[in-house]
């Protein structure tokens, strides 16, 4: 496992209450040669906190609510690395308005449902570059 200062920076948390999301983010992730490690939004901040992933993928749910439980988190976690991790990427079907729920100050970046790898992809690769190549063996 490669970690800096905590950060897990092979791995990619997605959280969602769809287990079918969940399936199809993960296998996206993999296939990117990330490590992936899937969980429910009421049990995900011990992973988060345990496990200090790089990345964490929210499945916002129908009304970008579903991962609110991670807020606190989220945020501690973020002030406590200058803002950079974990990188947050939230699933949503509505893009408009999200700027004005309380998840949007850890928000990086929102990708449109139907979810597809060429929607996905460019937005892990767009924060793999931002925060460094995390796939890498760091030395």
């Amino acid at each position: 496992m490669s970690r800096t200062n905590g950060i897990n920076r092979s791995l990619v948390l997605v959280v969602g209450e769809s287990t079918i999301n969940c399936v199809v983010v993960s296998r996206v992730v993999e296939r990117m040669g990330l490590k992936v490690k899937s969980e429910r939004p009421n049990v995900a901040a011990v992973t988060l906190l345990s496990m200090e992933p790089a990345i964490v993928i929210l499945d916002g749910g129908a009304q970008n609510r579903d991962c609110d439980v991670l807020l606190h988190d989220l945020r501690e976690q973020r002030n406590a690395s200058a803002g950079l991790f974990p990188a947050v990427i939230l699933l949503s079907t509505a893009i408009h308005g999200t700027e004005d729920m309380p998840i949007a100050p850890v928000v990086d970046m929102v990708v449109a449902k139907p979810l597809t790898v060429d929607r996905l992809q460019p937005a892990i690769e767009s924060l793999r570059a931002r925060n460094g190549d995390f796939a890498r063996p760091v030395a």
